[in-house]
């Protein structure tokens, strides 16, 4: 027997009957774009989570960035730098993302901080490099914070990268490959400073849209086709 598995606009319809008020609610009430809409024509939000560790059900969010992708332009205007306070130190994961247990105890409530990004991806679909952290984080703290789900339309850079470098009989790309340091590298992009979320939410913006100027080619290319 086949499982029937909800598209992502039949989940957001289902979610919001779930989900009646709040900023969760209210993105919810935008229907997603049509899978046939060329990419041309989408609104995507690059998104950065910096978190303490990599696991939502156990680590935290402290910092989000995120910058407005309108039909194939990036929107500078619309883009957000946001600290969260955590509600424990962030130890090791300091090294990586530099942001210490003063800077982020200046942060705002992740419930503030969500609704913001939620605000800005209403009617947007969310652009991550390696989505699953960046969804699997909202997951988690909209389960807890107004006990419903969170359906999305992705696009994940990492995504793109495995299909645009997998050999010719489907062989993994090379390890390190799918990096998104080293995936801008093959589009001679420029280097930026790592692990800065709004950087980061930029660096995945520039690598979309040069991913998807190879995909096209000479054809059309819908949202279909660039989902992950």
């Amino acid at each position: 027997m086949a499982w029937f598995r909800r598209t992502p606009e039949q989940a957001r319809q289902r979610a919001a009957q779930v989900c009646r008020e709040g900023p969760l609610a209210a993105y919810l009430s935008v229907p997603f774009a049509d899978p046939a809409t060329d990419v041309d024509d989408l609104e995507l939000l690059a998104l950065d989570v910096e978190t303490t560790g990599l696991q939502p059900g156990r680590d935290h969010v402290v910092a989000v960035g995120f910058v407005p992708v309108v039909r194939g332009r990036i929107e500078l205007a619309g883009a957000r730098s946001i600290l969260v306070a955590a509600p424990v130190d962030v130890g090791q994961s300091a090294t990586v993302h530099r942001l210490t247990d003063d800077v982020v105890a200046g942060g705002v409530p992740l419930a503030e901080a969500l609704a913001e990004v939620l605000a800005a991806l209403r009617g947007r679909v969310l652009l991550a490099h390696f989505a699953r952290i960046e969804v699997g984080f909202i997951e988690r703290a909209c389960a807890q914070l107004w006990g419903a789900p969170f359906p999305a339309q992705v696009v994940d850079t990492l995504d793109l990268q495995r299909r645009l470098t997998a050999g010719a009989f489907g062989q993994e790309p090379a390890p390190g490959s799918l990096r998104l340091w080293t995936a801008r590298e093959r589009y001679r992009l420029p280097i930026y400073r790592a692990h800065e979320p709004l950087i980061d939410a930029l660096s995945c913006a520039e690598l979309c849209l040069a991913q998807v100027a190879e995909m096209r080619g000479e054809g059309d290319l819908t949202l279909k086709q660039v989902l992950a």
